[in-house]
């Protein structure tokens, strides 16, 4: 048995390793304080500081696997504690175990119902786990404890929008907007004018948050916004700068393509799309909108095929990947170039019915290749199958008639 003198000493000497452990933490060296706190919590296994600081140690390196054990147990040493089941619900998230995690985030909003930072943390876990209507609340009743929190402001105002409280969206980001000028609010409130079918609006405000930040998503937002509302020379001026600066982004290449073909520059169409996919080969958009533009521009057959020839390489499971790429080659080169491979547009287009029995488009143009070889027989069901699955296929109708 100890004296009482060297139960001090023991004491003192314990203390000193723990306070050596925070000074470790609290400067960053992670590792240093977990194996100074590995060594006392088998001394103080029933320590809520050494147990919690520990379970900390272990998140900040990051081995949240590790640390979970550490952060319940502190829980069970001190259950009244909100900030410990704030850390051990934050960790919990971190392992993908959502619904032990938000039994701790609901038990630290019991705990303090009037903290701020609890009832935040809980609308923030269910705006990041999509559950909207369940965050609201939390959400608005955070914003009644700290008005002037631009973040929580920030949710909530997305939140109101996704749950179609315009007004009140609306509303709370002219409140941010007194406090902070910034791009995202001003993203987010075209994105309400556009809910709000205010377009022009809506275009005005993507514009704002282009000019204070010009980053390829608030780019990219203000020229689709031109582009969805066909204001079309804006549009195109947009996206050719956007792509200037940032040359390496698909989807910016893409809606260039889109605003130069709807104001109907289609050779310069095709260019834009053709980057869009060498920049992104894996990106069906790209070819989907390549294949529209690709209609109105056959001079660039060969690059066009190659473009198609790669995708269908990439994704030989895709339907739409075959056919794009014997559409590609049927309208590329005509009847009577030798190079026409027609058994092998057949052989595509059969590839792709199969694997997509409900491609009205494919079948109808396997039925349209049959046709113009006057192979009738063949031809008339795939036209049947077509008008199954599509019955507004007018050219298939034509067709079937001839037939």
């Amino acid at each position: 048995m100890l004296s009482p003198v060297q139960a001090q000493t023991d004491h003192r000497q314990l203390d000193r390793e723990f306070q050596a452990a925070v000074s470790d933490y609290n400067s960053g060296h992670f590792r240093a304080a977990a194996a100074r706190l590995q060594k006392l919590v088998r001394e103080l296994p029933d320590s809520f500081d050494v147990q919690e600081l520990l379970g900390m140690a272990y998140v900040a390196q990051p081995q949240d696997s590790k640390a979970t054990a550490h952060l319940e147990k502190a829980v069970q040493l001190n259950p009244k504690s909100a900030p410990a089941r704030t850390n051990l619900a934050t960790n919990l998230i971190r392992l993908g175990k959502l619904g032990p995690a938000e039994a701790e985030f609901k038990k630290a909003v019991e705990l303090e119902p009037d903290s701020y930072d609890t009832v935040h943390n809980l609308g923030e876990f269910y705006v990041t786990a999509k559950k909207i209507s369940e965050a609201l609340p939390y959400l608005e009743q955070a914003q009644q404890l700290k008005p002037s929190s631009y973040d929580n402001g920030y949710d909530l105002s997305l939140a109101c929008l996704h749950v179609g409280r315009v007004a009140d969206a609306r509303r709370q980001v002219a409140d941010l907007l007194k406090q902070k000028d910034t791009a995202e609010l001003h993203n987010l409130l075209a994105q309400i004018e556009e809910k709000d079918g205010n377009s022009v609006a809506a275009a005005n405000e993507f514009q704002a948050a282009a000019h204070l930040d010009p980053s390829e998503s608030n780019l990219f937002d203000w020229g689709s916004e031109l582009l969805l509302h066909r204001t079309l020379d804006p549009a195109v001026e947009v996206f050719h700068k956007a792509t200037g600066r940032y040359p390496n982004s698909p989807r910016l290449a893409i809606g260039l393509g889109m605003a130069l073909y709807s104001r109907g520059n289609y050779d310069e169409a095709v260019k834009s799309l053709l980057r869009a996919t060498d920049l992104d080969p894996a990106d069906a958009r790209a070819y989907l909108f390549l294949s529209k533009a690709y209609d109105s521009s056959p001079n660039q057959a060969e690059d066009v095929i190659q473009r198609f020839r790669r995708f269908a390489q990439l994704q030989p499971e895709n339907a739409r990947a075959l056919y794009y790429y014997a559409m590609s080659l049927w309208k590329g080169r005509r009847v009577e170039d030798a190079t026409l491979d027609l058994h092998q547009i057949e052989d595509l287009l059969r590839k792709a019915v199969a694997l997509h029995p409900a491609y009205a488009e494919a079948h109808q143009q396997l039925g349209n290749l049959y046709s113009d070889q006057k192979k009738y027989t063949e031809a008339i069901p795939e036209y049947l199958k077509a008008l199954e699955r599509n019955p507004d296929l007018g050219d298939a109708h034509y067709r079937l008639g001839q037939a």
